[in-house]
């Protein structure tokens, strides 16, 4: 897995609640009720083409895609359940339809399922976290249970074409590597997160930008545009854009994917605060003009002034320092750059050029009282202009 850029999607019989895609749990909401509720699940006016080329439209190049959260509904045509999106008021196969529209798009498609299933009777599993809405305890019957998941795995990589990763989610604590190599009979090319019955091919930070200049291994961070919800809710409290593409800068510096998350109205659609919010991210994503993919870590040791927090990457013969919390002013002075002799600077949020200045620094001072000497300076960088996003530098040197 190269880092790439990828637009997580949470949709189900939850998104008609509104509130949240746990609402079974949250709510305490009756089962009965749910299943009701389940099968009036009517999302007319989806058309995944829409998700697909609003992916494209903010630079991303894979959708992950719930097929079963944590509720047991299925969103896909299957025969191991009568829980499944064929036997609602639509009754047409959702995910069949996304899985067109990528391909034919040339988007990647992940497939992310939930290892807790509050719907199914064997289910219940007390290792694990998220049981607290299993439907009968007392029939726990972990290998039965295993059996399904299989079956259900089985059709999401033999009916939908090639599918990039597989995200399970919510750890079972049960040590089982047979889960995985089984899904890797089924799917040779397919890579697996951390979240399922071993330690797979990567990692999964939820809503955390971990510490550290650099990933060890394969990342996938991930977020949601909403601070409450990963499903659709009709009140959500927004994460600020700043807050988003700071993390979405930092993570992607470090070598990891970032795949953020909307929550599709009941009817289908994107509401116009998440479309608003992918096309804010897309546009700073676009505009770093792809320094962000494939990029290495540059160990040169440089050192700034002032208290800057950057990580440094380099790509094709050029550095680039990605301020992902901002900058404090408008210029960066380097005391120390390795020996390396800057050619130019520019601006990677507007392609400006900057300028490049060696006279000493006034506000700080060596022993003697004397100014202190830099080996070079980027001025006249516009703070204020983009004081809402990371700031990213691009050096050329000589």
């Amino acid at each position: 897995m190269s880092n790439k850029f990828g637009m997580f999607i949470h949709w189900g019989v939850y998104s008609i609640d509104a509130r949240h895609e746990q609402a079974l749990a949250k709510y305490s909401i009756p089962f009965e009720e749910y299943d009701k509720m389940a099968m009036e699940f009517n999302p007319t006016e989806y058309d995944p083409e829409e998700w697909v080329l609003l992916a494209k439209k903010c630079g991303m190049k894979y959708i992950t895609f719930t097929a079963k959260h944590h509720d047991g509904f299925c969103m896909w045509d299957t025969k191991t359940t009568d829980y499944n999106i064929m036997n609602t008021r639509y009754a047409k196969d959702v995910l069949k339809m996304l899985s067109d529209a990528c391909h034919k798009h040339g988007m990647l498609l992940s497939i992310y399922y939930s290892n807790p299933d509050w719907h199914h009777e064997n289910a219940y599993n007390p290792l694990s976290s998220h049981q607290y809405r299993a439907r009968n305890k007392d029939a726990a019957d972990m290998d039965k249970y295993k059996q399904y998941i299989k079956a259900q795995i089985k059709e999401l990589l033999t009916n939908y074409g090639e599918i990039y990763t597989l995200f399970w989610d919510i750890p079972p604590k049960i040590y089982d590597p047979s889960m995985n190599e089984y899904v890797r009979e089924l799917m040779p090319s397919i890579l697996i997160n951390n979240r399922g019955f071993d330690e797979g091919d990567f990692s999964t930070p939820e809503r955390e930008v971990p510490q550290g200049k650099r990933f060890e291994r394969m990342t996938e961070a991930c977020q949601s545009l909403g601070e409450q919800s990963w499903g659709f809710r009709e009140d959500e409290d927004y994460y600020s854009k700043r807050y988003l593409l700071s993390s979405i800068d930092k993570i992607m510096a470090m070598g990891g994917s970032y795949l953020i998350n909307g929550g599709p109205m009941p009817n289908g659609k994107f509401n116009k605060d998440t479309t608003d919010r992918f096309l804010a991210l897309g546009d700073w994503y676009l505009r770093m003009g792809g320094v962000l993919l494939d990029a290495e870590a540059d160990d040169t040791g440089y050192t700034l002034a002032g208290k800057n927090e950057y990580i440094a990457t380099k790509k094709n013969g050029k550095t680039y320092f990605h301020f992902y919390n901002g900058l404090i002013s408008s210029a960066v002075h380097f005391f120390e750059c390795g020996g390396k002799i800057p050619k130019s600077a520019r601006l990677m949020n507007s392609g400006e050029p900057l300028r490049l200045c060696y006279d000493p620094l006034p506000g700080l001072s060596n022993p003697d009282g004397t100014a202190k000497e830099v080996a070079f300076s980027i001025k006249d960088i516009a703070v204020d202009t983009y004081c809402d996003e990371p700031v990213v530098i691009e050096v050329e040197w000589k």
